[in-house]
């Protein structure tokens, strides 16, 4: 019989290039259209490829490229594939089409109107933990839940999914108290003054922040120009153990894992859900180990939540919600009618935040008010305070210095005190006539402090120099822009000349 020569043997392995190429935190692959791996493996662009090396195994979404940008022996990665890969420069990825997506068939239901149970959202939720789903199936899924697509039920199953995807914290014996702000109010720092508070009274706070999704800074943006929030759990502990209290952000660690990846897609979708909010809110409160959770919920028409009965709508959501997962629940209805403080952006709320702890003279009036009044009513909550006596004991507290020594003492476990960064372009916006400010666009201000770069650029935003029913003269400045280059000043300063309503100014009559 003929001999036959050896099939040739296939390989699917390439060799790894970091790309310097930010592409969020998608891991996406980049592979050359005459790559045999990829012509062999029928990979193409936007197909799911698994990669495997040294033990971690990943998810990215492919893009095919041609020229002389990559070789066709060579993987490239973006910098979120890198780092989740653990990657050397040279090293060898094995390259595989990934298991079928089975919970994708959930998604799919969902778009089509049906109701999913516990062990749809679990599924859903698991693969999206896991790193399975793609961007664009990650924005079907949010896109499904949008509106009012979620009943009670839903809800409470998506947030028990969200809960049971990731890693939970447990703090023993006794009382931990928890605040959120449900948001829309652009400035609105109260977290980094009331959790020194609150710890100073001997309660706990370990506050686990998010960055942000559709605003120009999160809890965790801002305090991160002060200190380090990328804890792990070991840390946390220690911090909180040591002071009673902290301030980190929640994506540092594994608490509601899938809900950071949601809000990967949500924001640059614009869409964060009334049932997506309460299951992304409560699932991190009950993963990070809290008791005890007031919500702060700021009601004006250009807030996120535009009116009393849509406020009273979302709070019964929250309490039915929070109660079916074991937490005490209480909801503060808010003033949400203009920005708190003077500053928007990460490094300018930060700045107002010190000047309220330090008592200084130029301190906002209505930032520490709001303050003072949320950190009493957790006070009484968690009865460190009697009823109606909450508030007077956080003013003592914070005249007398004690939650500026907490605060310092938490920066300090944290990884150390330092002053936020001040931008090097600034600009101010004047009034076009001399009138009273009648009205504050919270929504058209936040828009204009994102395109002036924050928060990426943590010292970009507007410092606001008007409050409502302030007489302005005709040229008089009604807010500064602050930016970290030239180019991203003039691209905000654009947009916000052609904003006269961001700062409604009446024209006087005479």
């Amino acid at each position: 019989m003929p001999e036959f020569p050896p099939a040739p043997t296939t390989s699917n392995r390439l060799r790894l290039r970091r790309l310097g190429i930010d592409t969020y935190q998608e891991p996406v692959l980049y592979m050359h259209r005459d790559c045999p791996v990829c012509r062999s493996e029928g990979f193409e662009a936007q197909s799911r490829v698994e990669m495997r090396l040294n033990g971690h195994t990943i998810i990215a979404t492919l893009n095919v490229v041609s020229g002389d940008f990559l070789s066709p022996d060579e993987a490239g990665l973006s910098e979120a594939a890198w780092r989740l890969l653990d990657a050397q420069p040279g090293a060898e990825v094995s390259l595989h089409h990934p298991a079928p997506l089975e919970s994708l068939g959930h998604v799919r239901a969902k778009v089509y109107g049906r109701h999913l149970g516990q062990a749809a959202f679990d599924a859903v939720i698991g693969d999206v933990a896991a790193g399975r789903y793609s961007d664009l199936q990650l924005a079907a899924f949010v896109t499904a839940c949008a509106g009012d697509h979620l009943n009670m039920d839903e809800t409470i199953s998506l947030t028990r999914a969200m809960v049971n995807a990731g890693e939970r914290m447990h703090w023993g014996e006794g009382l931990v108290m928890d605040k959120h702000c449900v948001g829309g109010l652009p400035g609105n720092r109260t977290t980094m003054i009331i959790v020194p508070i609150i710890a100073a009274c001997g309660l706990r706070m370990p506050k686990t922040s998010s960055r942000a999704i559709t605003s120009p800074a999160g809890t965790a943006d801002a305090m991160e120009t002060l200190a380090p929030v990328d804890l792990d759990v070991t840390q946390i502990r220690r911090v909180v153990d040591r002071t009673g209290g902290c301030i980190v952000w929640g994506g540092a660690v594994r608490l509601s894992p899938a809900d950071d990846i949601l809000i990967r897609v949500e924001r640059p979708l614009d869409i964060d859900s009334q049932g997506q909010l309460v299951a992304s809110i409560l699932s991190k409160k009950a993963a990070a180990g809290a008791t005890h959770v007031l919500i702060d919920m700021p009601v004006g028409l250009t807030a996120k939540v535009r009116s009393a009965h849509a406020a009273n709508q979302l709070a019964r959501q929250l309490e039915q919600v929070g109660q079916a997962l074991g937490l005490q629940m209480r909801v503060v209805q808010t003033d949400g009618v203009a920005p708190v403080g003077h500053g928007i952006g990460p490094a300018l709320e930060a700045r107002d935040v010190l000047a309220v702890l330090r008592r200084e003279e130029r301190a906002s009036a209505d930032l520490a008010q709001r303050s003072l009044h949320l950190a009493g009513q957790i006070l009484e909550f968690g009865g460190a305070a009697t009823t109606g006596n909450g508030m007077a004991l956080a003013r003592t507290v914070l005249d007398d210095g004690r939650a500026w020594k907490k605060f310092q003492e938490i920066c300090e476990a944290q990884g150390g005190l330092r002053e936020p960064p001040v931008a090097p372009c600034q600009q101010p916006v004047p009034s076009r006539h001399a009138g009273t400010v009648i009205a504050i666009d919270n929504r058209r201000l936040a828009r204009i402090a994102k395109l002036a770069g924050a928060p990426t650029s943590a010292c970009a935003g507007i410092d606001m120099n008007v409050q409502l029913g302030a007489v302005v003269e005709r040229g008089q400045t009604l807010f500064t822009l602050h930016a970290a280059s030239p180019g991203e000043l003039a691209y905000a300063m654009e947009y916000a000349t052609a904003q006269a309503e961001a700062v409604h100014v009446m024209e006087d009559a005479r």
